[in-house]
């Protein structure tokens, strides 16, 4: 879907968000009023009090702050915490890096929980028509083929997840309602006095703010697939998909109200309130809508993956392109990263219940750390009054803190999940930090006060040409500016002659989609900068964008270079490029400090795990040269060498 037609509204684009936008929201009812009751005694001020908060978080938490206000902070029509990220980088001073790092972590490590514990609730449902069933099994299976089909792209299934979760919310409302029908009184529940009321007087009420919180975690993940179909289809499908969840939440607890039993004795009441004629196709149509969530935080992990890479918060990896649809991409590391993850969430906790015990405080972290960019947003770029800004995020604050505390006590349940989310913690923190201590050691000089030099050195025939265009990437994004390190390439031991010498700056703009290019002569028809912005979700293939570039001032007949040779023969009708990679090494010279040390050591070797920048930026082999430079950020201070 293109940019021009992203935001119109049609039965097609509110399909398309169905599909895309509420699949782990959208299948909470498997599990959150399981949480909350669990083998707790069932009476009145349980119950109410449980929908009543589940109601008014989904008000607050979902309606008032994702689809109101978050979703505004569209980043050209992109959201997530990196589209976030970027709109407000500039008025934070280096504040929102951390906050970004943490609420990227927290995203990405929803990924490894949600699949297990969403197909597992659905699958569970099972054991209602065969007891005793194993589900492990069938779980692990349904998980590693959605991983496996990765590859191969999702935009010819893609078709049916509209459709699909149309039918789930249609039996979310149409179950709810027929409970309902035979407790009415359970509307009351809608009253936030109940709420609370549970959490002020039911023994240990507050802590179960952590089972409510599930009902609302797919909300970070709605916000990062904004750019899929625009926030006014978002905006439009959440009024139907907010009646059909309340609706089955009531339901469930009028169902709960309507039980002569005093435990819900490991009951679902989900799958309780099914006919028993309608529970297998039940089972089925949420598997499927599981399978659909789990589909959509996949991609949403690719993507976020993708956007951190732009932004220099993740080593390059490779990516790649299933189908031809824009947008659509999927990365082998991560792929792998997240089904190894799953399939060891399942194995650990063995059952939705035990998932549901460690699930939600990822998402609690997540959720502040996006309040915090959003205040900067309201502020500086909505020019929203500081005092009411400062209001609505205290009601956020309260409510959040609230949330992470009682979902503080999940940590013993989850101990070993903090690993995974400290390595991509310090990926991040490691690469994007170490990349600003490497850029502080870069030194520039005037390309204009080389140019004489270069003309003398690219007309001296006692020298081999190197190449007919040589072709330099560069992080100098002042036009006449240019690396120490480049001019010293050119020039070291045997220089490098050319005909022409271009130098490559790639800018990563904040418009997700931008690909244009400015052309900038510093001498005529032998010194030329070229500047290439390239959008953060777009995957740079430099090298063609570069012949495109060459070919369009050739037939526009500019610069002169459709009047001189391109280093192609009579045997080969290719023009002569050659791209020259400069790659870093740590100089022995260096003497560091503990953390400096660490840090550098950390970033080369996540350097060497990484993509080369040929493959990175999309270079043929057969057309670069790599040479490296060491780097010396901490020279030895004193060396005392004595002859004898």
């Amino acid at each position: 879907m293109n940019q021009s037609t992203k935001h119109k509204i049609t039965a097609v684009t509110l399909l398309v968000a169905l599909g895309i936008i509420y699949g782990d929201i959208g299948t909470s009812p498997l599990y959150v009023m399981k949480a909350i009751v669990g083998e707790k005694p069932i009476n009145e001020l349980l119950v109410y009090g449980a929908v009543s908060c589940v109601f008014w978080t989904l008000t607050f938490q979902t309606t008032l702050k994702y689809i109101i206000l978050t979703l505004s902070a569209d980043n050209h029509g992109e959201g997530g915490v990196f589209s976030l990220y970027a709109l407000v980088k500039r008025f934070g001073k280096g504040k929102l890096v951390i906050p970004t790092i943490l609420g990227a972590t927290t995203l990405l490590a929803d990924g490894i929980i949600t699949p297990p514990i969403s197909v597992a609730s659905a699958v569970e449902g099972l054991s209602d028509i065969i007891p005793d069933i194993p589900t492990i099994p069938i779980v692990v299976v349904i998980i590693s083929l959605l991983f496996i089909f990765q590859r191969f792209g999702t935009h010819k299934v893609g078709s049916i997840f509209g459709p699909a979760m149309f039918v789930w919310f249609c039996m979310l409302f149409v179950l709810g309602l027929s409970q309902i029908i035979h407790h009415p009184a359970i509307l009351k529940a809608l009253n936030p006095m109940y709420g609370y009321e549970l959490l002020t007087q039911y023994p240990k009420g507050f802590w179960l703010l952590g089972a409510v919180f599930l009902c609302t975690t797919g909300a970070e993940a709605l916000y990062s697939d904004l750019g899929h179909c625009g926030k006014e289809n978002i905006r439009l499908t959440w009024v139907f998909v907010k009646i059909s969840l309340v609706v089955n939440y009531l339901g469930q607890s009028a169902w709960l109200m309507n039980q002569g039993k005093e435990f819900l004795s490991g009951r679902n009441p989900f799958y309780a309130i099914m006919p028993q004629w309608f529970l297998l196709s039940g089972v089925i149509i949420s598997t499927i809508a599981t399978i659909i969530a789990s589909q959509a935080l996949i991609t949403g992990s690719f993507t976020l993956i993708n956007e951190a890479i732009s932004l220099n918060f993740w080593p390059r990896v490779t990516i790649k392109n299933p189908t031809n649809m824009k947008g659509q991409i999927y990365i082998p590391s991560i792929n792998n990263l997240l089904w190894f993850g799953c399939i060891l969430m399942i194995l650990y906790f063995k059952n939705s219940t035990n998932m549901e015990a460690a699930y939600g405080f990822s998402i609690t972290i997540a959720m502040m750390m996006t309040s915090f960019l959003l205040a900067y947003f309201l502020i500086y770029i909505k020019k929203v009054k500081t005092s009411l800004v400062t209001v609505i995020m205290v009601v956020f604050a309260i409510i959040e803190i609230s949330f992470f505390i009682a979902n503080v006590s999940k940590i013993k349940q989850r101990w070993m999940f903090l690993f995974f989310e400290l390595f991509i913690f310090l990926v991040m923190y490691v690469w994007y930090y170490s990349r600003k201590i490497n850029n502080r050691f870069i030194k520039f000089v005037n390309l204009v006060e080389q140019t004489p030099l270069l003309k003398e050195l690219s007309e001296d025939d006692s020298i081999p040409k190197y190449a007919t265009h040589l072709i330099y990437l560069s992080k100098a994004d002042k036009t006449y500016e240019i690396e120490e390190k480049i001019i010293k390439s050119i020039y070291a031991k045997k220089p490098k002659r050319a005909d022409v010498y271009w130098f490559l700056h790639i800018n990563r703009t904040n418009d997700p989609f931008a690909l244009n290019y400015e052309v900038i002569e510093i001498l005529n028809d032998k010194v030329i900068k070229v500047a290439l912005n390239v959008g953060f979700r777009i995957q740079p293939k430099v090298e063609l964008y570069f012949k495109k570039i060459v070919q369009e001032l050739v037939d526009g007949k500019e610069l002169n270079l459709h009047i001189r040779a391109d280093g192609s023969t009579k045997y080969n009708s290719e023009p002569d490029f050659k791209f020259v990679i400069i790659e870093k090494f740590i100089s022995v010279e260096n003497d560091f400090g503990f953390k400096e040390g660490w840090m550098l050591t950390s970033y080369f070797w996540l350097k060497k795990l990484s993509l080369s920048d040929e493959k990175a930026f999309g270079l043929d082999k057969s057309d670069v040269a790599t040479e490296e430079y060491p780097m010396i950020y901490t020279p030895v201070a004193k060396v005392e060498l004595k002859r004898k």
